[in-house]
């Protein structure tokens, strides 16, 4: 074994000519909120690595072009769709008029663990909510899934870009497992 050169993992990668006329996954992320222009950033990358059909960031979610985003997003705002709706509540009648459910990354009354969402699920929507209060109640009223990440230690909630992560990729794991290629 031994480490890639930059060559190799590039050679591995889409390029942004390409990148518009590659089939996206059939999932959707959606912003509530979220205050942290390098959580913005951060989650854009994410998005890009995970190949989603669209990214919405709504309410105060800020949005490209900012420096802070550019930092860690590195170029995914401009691999990434994505769309500014202040208004949530049209994010999500446009990613249900796609036939996606709304899974929301909260802890609710009837929340399961994140890797509990089932194939029949898709397409899907994933919203992560403010770094301090979470998903908004208005959101969460309107969600057909509540997934949560279970935590072990005293802290109940991990920061807005990691849970971002950790949720996003097990969704590109249950579809592809779901769906080999």
């Amino acid at each position: 074994m031994r480490k890639l050169i930059h060559d190799e993992i590039a050679a591995k990668r889409l390029s942004t000519e390409t990148i518009a006329h590659v089939e996206r996954l059939p999932i959707y992320g959606l912003l509530d909120n979220i205050r942290s222009l390098y959580n913005v950033g951060s989650m854009f990358r994410t998005s890009d690595g995970a190949l989603i059909r669209k990214l919405y960031l709504c309410g105060f979610t800020p949005r490209p072009p900012r420096k802070e985003i550019d930092k860690t997003a590195l170029g995914a705002t401009q691999s990434v769709a994505w769309e500014y709706l202040k208004d949530p509540l049209e994010a999500i009648a446009e990613v249900k008029a796609q036939g996606a459910k709304l899974c929301v990354l909260e802890q609710t009354t009837h929340s399961k663990p994140y890797f509990k969402v089932a194939n029949h699920d898709f397409p899907i929507c994933l919203v992560v909510g403010n770094e301090i209060g979470g998903v908004s109640s208005q959101i969460v009223a309107n969600a057909d899934i509540a997934i949560e990440i279970p935590m072990h230690g005293v802290k109940h909630s991990l920061n807005a870009a990691v849970a971002y992560g950790i949720a996003l990729y097990e969704l590109v794991r249950l579809w592809k497992e779901g769906h080999p290629t």
